[in-house]
């Protein structure tokens, strides 16, 4: 798979591939997370159900199974921008400079937003105190 395929874009994105021999078969979600290492089989499948991922210019559902071939192209959708808010929350701060920050992190901190840690992470306390 091409490195430069899937670089970072803030539009919408297709991506074009053929199914290759050795892929003959293979479930279409089992098929993309395999060539496209970045992308969970879960975020695969919300592409399928939401009309994402065609073959042969017709949507299809996660157990269907490609045939050497077929094209198969994936819509990604427009990456949602990061909404990162600062918080005062309390950081251990060890050493700080204008180069570099160094913390004694507490134990479940979490480092950055992610799905189920929307805030009160390392990287809010970071941007407040910052």
């Amino acid at each position: 798979m091409d490195d430069d395929l899937l670089e970072v874009s803030d539009q919408e994105q297709n991506i074009d591939l053929i199914v290759e021999e050795e892929f003959d078969k293979e479930r279409i979600d089992k098929y993309l997370t395999s060539l496209l290492d970045d992308m969970s089989r879960s975020y695969v499948q919300k592409l399928i159900k939401e009309d994402r991922v065609l073959v042969d210019g017709k949507a299809v559902k996660s157990n269907f199974r490609v045939v050497t071939g077929e094209s198969v192209t994936l819509h990604l959708p427009k990456p949602k921008e990061a909404q990162i808010a600062p918080e005062d929350i309390f950081i251990n701060i060890i050493y700080e400079d204008t180069d570099i920050i160094v913390i004694n992190k507490h134990k479940g901190l979490v480092v950055h937003p992610a799905p189920g840690h929307e805030s009160g992470t390392l990287v809010n306390a970071l941007l407040y105190h910052c």
